[in-house]
């Protein structure tokens, strides 16, 4: 390393990262909206509830949250807090993390609207 390249006493020594690239996953058919966030999550809900054979009844007393309000986000029609998102999950056995990488799983697998690329294309650098 020469004198110019070593850093003074006061900074860093900074590497270049180089930023890795997505799987390609397949395009969505031309028109097809890509799926809310509300969506993939209610879907996980509601097939975590079928899969334990429970009612929304049962699951939306166990959460503290009313009947309505849970059909809603398994519909994907609100936005549910993450307080909400917790206790749901919580009446169904889950974590909210188990929730959220379940329905990050699921909207991984769907197909996308364009391929795949990094929104980044010049080197990425971090100082120690």
């Amino acid at each position: 390393m020469s004198s110019q390249e070593r850093p003074k006493a006061n900074e860093a020594r900074v590497i270049p990262l180089r930023p890795v690239k997505a799987a390609p996953t397949p395009a969505r058919p031309a028109g097809e909206k890509e799926p809310l966030w509300r969506d993939v999550v209610g879907d996980v809900l509601r097939g975590e509830r079928l899969a334990q054979e429970r009612t929304l009844k049962d699951v939306a007393e166990a959460a503290r949250i009313s009947m309505p309000y849970l059909s809603e986000l398994e519909r994907g029609r609100k936005e549910a807090s993450s307080e909400v998102l917790a206790a749901a999950a919580h009446a169904l056995g889950l974590g909210l993390p188990d929730l959220l990488s379940l329905a990050q799983t699921r909207l991984a697998g769907l197909p996308r609207a364009r391929p795949a690329r990094a929104s980044y294309q010049g080197e990425v650098r971090l100082a120690a």
